[in-house]
């Protein structure tokens, strides 16, 4: 066993999965608000918040699709040591991460079904960049309007269009997150 898969856990786990946890689903209850979680040291090309995201949210029973360049062994490896996350195709996934163009087609994610529309996957988007500025998002959780630069309006659009089937979104860059639920409308 590489002793590297050993490093790049939380050191307090107790303490930091609580704190990443926190701010996780204050992310998902507050669309378009942007959250530092820290504590986690993955791989490359593996953000903090995002590795901090997969720390705490998943676990043995929790499918787990890598895209593109996040489809790697050392990710793999540490993933599978850290949480027990299986991973599996994107058809079948809890979480699919990646960048968006390697996430793409969307299509392929499950939204969920008429009388389970918990049955859908939770995509992680890392970019280079989170910005409060750009699309406009209204909904639940926001108080008038907020802004966060997504990668491809349309098809938030038409995820949104979809309530209350569809996937949800956490957006990752260093160690920020921001969220954007099924509910949530978005406007150019």
């Amino acid at each position: 066993m590489d002793a590297a898969l050993l490093k790049g856990g939380f050191a307090d786990a107790p303490v930091e999965s609580s704190r990443a946890f926190r701010a996780i689903m204050t992310a998902m209850a507050r669309p378009g608000t942007i959250q530092r979680v820290t504590g986690a040291a993955p791989p490359a090309p593996m953000s903090v918040a995002a590795g901090g995201l997969i720390l705490t949210l998943c676990d043995p029973e929790t499918g787990v699709f890598l895209a593109g360049t996040h489809d790697c062994a050392p990710l793999r490896d540490w993933i599978t040591f850290h949480t027990g996350a299986p991973l599996v195709a994107a058809e079948v996934c809890d979480f699919a991460l990646g960048t968006w163009d390697a996430l793409q087609p969307v299509s392929r994610f499950r939204v969920g079904e008429a009388h389970y529309p918990d049955r859908s996957a939770t995509l992680i988007v890392e970019g280079p960049d989170l910005l409060p500025t750009g699309a406009r998002l209204t909904g639940p959780g926001i108080r008038d309007c907020a802004a966060l630069s997504l990668p491809d309006t349309k098809a938030f659009q038409a995820n949104a269009a979809r309530f209350p089937l569809g996937w949800d979104a956490y957006f990752c860059a260093g160690d920020r997150l921001a969220a954007l639920p099924r509910s949530t409308k978005v406007e150019g």
